[in-house]
Parts: C-alpha cells; structure tokens; sequence
C-alpha cells in the first residue's frame, strides 16, 4: 500500500464513522466491550492484584466512535485513572465526545491522531492499551505494534483484536469480488450500491453466503457494508502467524479470549464438546500454542483474534488459597449453579451454556457443589474451604486445601475457560 493509505482511511471514517453509534442511546444502554472488563483485565494480564487506582492510564488507540472508551471510562469513573481517545477521525471524535457527554464522563483526553504518530505525541507511558480492530488496517502492521510498546508500561498489557483468516474466509473472496466489479470506482456511494446489488444476488453456492451466519457487520448500514467488504486495507491472521509475530518477534505473553465465549474455541475438547474422540488425547499433550491452532482450523467460526499481549504471563493463578473466586459476565450466582448440579440426577452432570452453545459432561466431584455454595465474590478459596470443612458430612474426615483444590480443578476450568469464573485478590 502506498503513502495514500491514511488519506483513504481517514476518507472512510470521515464519511461512515464506526461503528455506528447514535449518542442519543447512551441514555439507555452501556455497550461493554469484551477485552475491556476490568474484571478480566485483573485477571489476566495483573495476576489478580490490580486495584485500578493510583493513576492508572489507558490508552485507546484507534478508538472510533468510543466503544472501548465510554466502557473504560464508565468502569473508572470513580477513580483517578485518565483514557486518552486517540483517533484518525474527526468525525468519530465527534460521535464519541457526545457520547462522553451524555454520560458526564470528565476523565476523557481526545486526540485526533495515528497511532504511528505515538512517537512524537510525548504521552507518557500507560498501563493498558486497548487496540482493537485497528493494527490489521495499516500497511505495515509491526510499525503499529512498535509504536504502542514504546508507550506501554513496564509491567502494562494490550487489550487487542485483529481478523482471523480462515473465519473470514467468504469475506476476503467477496473483497476481491467488489475489486473487480468495482474497477476504478472511487466514489464511496458508487462501491457501496454495487456491492448491495452483490449482496442481493448472491447464490447459496458462493463462499460469503455459506458462512454468512459467522458475520454481522454488513446488517449494519452503509458503515458496515464498507468497513467489511471495501475497506482499503485488510489483511488477517492465524494462530501461528500471531504467535510467530508477537511471542517468537517481541516475546510477549498472548492470552486469547473470544467474545463471548472466552478461550473454548482455542480449546479442542471444547470445540469438539460434547464429543471427544481418541484423537484428542495426543492432542492434548501438544504445547498450548499447537492446541489453540488445531481448535481454530476444527471450529472455523473464529472472526475475529481477541487477547491480551503482556510481557510475561501474569494470570492469576488457581491453587492459592489467598485468591477470590467470583462469577463474571452473567447473572449467576456459587449457591444458584450448586442447586442446579443437586437437582440433576445426570451422571456425570451435563453444563449446558446457551451463550457458548456449549453442552458437555463435566466432573464436578466430591465437593464441587459445595464450594459453589459458598462462592460469593467475596469469601477467598481459604475462607471457602473452611466452610466446606464445616459441613457435617465431611467434619470427621476433613479435607485439605490440594484435595479441595484438585477436585474443584475440571469445574473450574470449565467456567474459567468461558470467562464466568474468574479470580482477584482485591476484595469486592
């Protein structure tokens, strides 16, 4: 791509802002954005131990109309921390800023920049970025991760997305499709009512249309038809293509969670779930890195690649009990799920998850349902497993904290893999 990339892009943003957003809305909803709950933030990328205070700074780069933003910013509003909005777009500012606005949110800084230009910005160094959906649009996307590593804290972390090739698989033959239709067409209204026409005639045979269900973002208007099938720049990546370029290049710790559905698609046995054939017993003594690789290509639904970049793996790890177990992104409750696993009479018990579309035998042990009970957000594994102790049928052989722990591990993995149980040790 030549040196007329960012004027193209910034052409594009300027005349269809995204996503849409309408500021008025903001009255009615918070639209959460995935990577951004503090929550998994603490989680995955501060081993549990990050309070969000002490003035704590994000940056969004690439922020648009101001998902990421507003999110961030709500969840911090009662602190000092500070989010810088760093955009090629005057017109998403706009929108953004409105939004900010509405919702009286005073801890905003906003900035109409390239995230290449952080160099010569002099903003200091941040203790978390989010960058999503932005490094896949730029020409040279390792001169965009080079530039937020040299503003990211020492011991900060990257919220990040980028496309996901085989998933996108119809949409990159589409893109080509619209080239050619398109030829020298540079009108924006023009390319977008031949590829509405497109739209409309495609054949039940043609690869978009097969996979059209993995893919929204043409539903959503004009803005959504260009971002994804006549964007100036857009390239995707494997899983060992991210690994290759951001741990075996730079040596950062990558931690992947889907939108809605956490680490299950990187995880054969829960792409597969509930069947598990042989095969799955030698993949699962291949390296993690081998494992996500194998899952993408067996679920072929992965978009879009969500994760945490760190240096260094800082996931708050099971098996202390000093650490806090809560329930994240639903309206679940411990005591909730430990009547559902005593009312079943399935052996073993089978979870069903709607969201996740997953339904699959879990072993939920001796104890299982017991140290749910107890599980409030508040209670560490310590103060937990002393209850458990207390129960009447287990106080004359009581067991200890490895045994407790070895036993909740399969549930715990299980919630922890979709992102509804994590751990903290900053008491609610």
């Amino acid at each position: 791509m030549d040196g007329s990339y960012l004027p193209q892009v910034r052409a594009q943003y300027e005349a269809l802002p995204y996503p849409p957003r309408d500021p008025e809305e903001e009255g009615q909803r918070l639209l959460p954005t995935w990577l951004d709950s503090l929550p998994m933030i603490n989680h995955y990328c501060f081993a549990g131990q990050q309070d969000f205070g002490h003035g704590w700074r994000v940056l969004v780069a690439g922020g648009g109309t101001g998902d990421a933003t507003i999110y961030l910013a709500e969840q911090l509003r009662s602190t000092d921390a500070e989010i810088v909005h760093l955009d090629l777009s005057a017109a998403s500012i706009a929108i953004a800023r409105r939004r900010a606005e509405i919702r009286g949110l005073g801890n905003i800084r906003w900035l109409q920049e390239s995230l290449l230009e952080l160099p010569r910005l002099e903003l200091g160094e941040f203790d978390y970025i989010n960058c999503s959906g932005v490094l896949h649009h730029l020409p040279d996307p390792d001169a965009g991760l080079r530039a937020l590593l040299g503003v990211l804290a020492a011991d900060g972390a990257i919220g990040m997305m980028v496309y996901a090739t085989y998933g996108r698989t119809g949409v990159y033959q589409m893109q080509e499709l619209l080239r050619r239709i398109n030829g020298g067409c540079e009108r924006i209204g023009q390319c977008l009512d031949n590829a509405r026409q497109v739209l409309a005639a495609l054949p039940s045979t043609n690869w978009f249309a097969r996979g059209e269900q993995l893919i929204s973002d043409h539903r959503r208007g004009d803005a959504g038809i260009y971002d994804l099938l006549l964007h100036s720049q857009d390239r995707s990546y494997t899983v060992e293509e991210l690994y290759a370029w951001l741990h075996d290049a730079y040596g950062l710790h990558i931690e992947f969670s889907d939108v809605g559905r956490g680490r299950a698609p990187y995880l054969p046995d829960l792409v597969l779930a509930p069947r598990q054939p042989p095969f799955l017993d030698a993949v699962a003594r291949l390296p993690p890195r081998e494992q996500q690789a194998i899952a993408e290509l067996l679920g072929g639904t992965l978009v879009t690649h969500s994760f945490y970049l760190c240096r260094g793996a800082r996931v708050a790890p099971y098996g202390d009990p000093e650490y806090v177990p809560f329930f994240c992104h639903e309206p679940v409750t411990g005591p909730e799920l430990s009547a559902i696993i005593h009312r079943s009479r399935e052996v073993p018990f089978v979870m069903r998850h709607s969201h996740t579309g997953i339904s699959t035998p879990l072993d939920v042990g001796r104890f299982g349902k017991f140290i749910l009970k107890y599980i409030d957000g508040r209670r560490s594994f310590a103060e937990i497993f002393a209850l458990v102790r207390g129960e009447e049928k287990f106080r004359r052989s009581p067991p200890d904290d490895a045994t407790l722990f070895a036993d909740f591990a399969p549930l715990y993995r299980f919630l922890n893999a979709i992102e509804r149980m994590l751990l903290t040790r900053c008491r609610a």
